[in-house]
């Protein structure tokens, strides 16, 4: 449980560097460089992922490329405290409803009281934006396509550490591999100034990589030695992490009542992953 929390925070504190970077694509590339050098670093103390793991590796690196992008999108114009309830929290809603439209899964009364909630806690947050003026459409919209995107990571990545037989090993290649994918993607828009952008931001990037390799590494630890459903709903306090980097370092206005939906956002989380 503790090394779970530990791994919210740090996810928290990495996006945050992304939400105060002055040029969020930039800034998300470097973070996952970061990530990769620290990881270039750890890889040949590790063992090699088995076999049954590569495939489910394969689709994650392709995954996650995806899922940057719209982190890097997302907080272009939306903020901390706007987006990353959004973003992780609609994720676990998300889950439940496809499950019921494409394989029949019913949730539990649990369940559905967990998804009333994150819904109640998405509309009171987007109403609460409305109120102050600050509700941004894209932002959102790029938060909630993110949530579907940590839906199938989510998936993909605990069943592929499950097979790797050592889940450091399996974060450490994935990373390993996003990072040159994403750089190339990056160059071929700004080359030069992505170039510049890590020179200046090196420190950046490896204080990022740090954060975002060890919270994905501890979760998918903890996802073989604990079923997945409980990890990811204990992941899900990470909102309440961002709530209070937003207000105490970013110093983004919080209002009572978008504390308030940020709080039911993770309430319903954690209750679909437990119920």
């Amino acid at each position: 449980m503790a090394i779970v929390l530990l791994g919210a925070a740090l996810h928290a504190a990495w996006n945050a560097l992304v939400r105060a970077s002055s040029n969020k694509f930039h800034d998300t590339v470097l973070i996952v460089l970061g990530a990769g050098i620290w990881t270039a670093l750890l890889l040949p103390l590790l063992p090699v992922p088995a076999v049954a793991s590569w495939p489910y590796l394969a689709a994650s690196v392709v995954i996650h490329v995806v899922y940057f992008v719209l982190v890097a999108v997302s907080y272009r114009s939306g903020e901390l405290s706007f987006v990353y309830p959004l973003m992780r929290g609609s994720a676990p809603a998300l889950t439940a409803v496809v499950g019921v439209l494409l394989i029949n899964e019913i949730p539990s009364p649990g369940g559905w009281a967990g998804v009333l909630l994150i819904s109640c806690g998405v509309l009171v947050l987007a109403g609460d934006s409305l109120r102050t003026g600050t509700f941004r459409a894209a932002p959102a919209a790029f938060a909630l396509a993110n949530a579907g995107v940590i839906v199938v990571y989510t998936l993909v990545d605990g069943q592929g550490a499950r097979l790797s037989g050592h889940a450091f090993s399996y974060t450490g290649w994935m990373f390993l591999l996003t990072a040159p994918l994403l750089l190339a993607i990056a160059a071929a828009r700004q080359g030069s100034a992505v170039l510049q952008r890590i020179r200046l931001g090196w420190r950046m990037g490896l204080l990022g990589g740090a954060c975002t390799l060890a919270s994905y590494g501890l979760a998918l630890w903890a996802m073989t030695r604990a079923p997945i459903a409980l990890v990811a709903a204990l992941r899900e306090t990470s909102v309440v992490f961002a709530a209070i980097i937003a207000a105490t370092l970013l110093k983004e206005p919080i209002t009572r009542i978008r504390y308030v939906s940020i709080v039911a956002v993770c309430a319903g989380a954690v209750t679909i992953k437990v119920f």
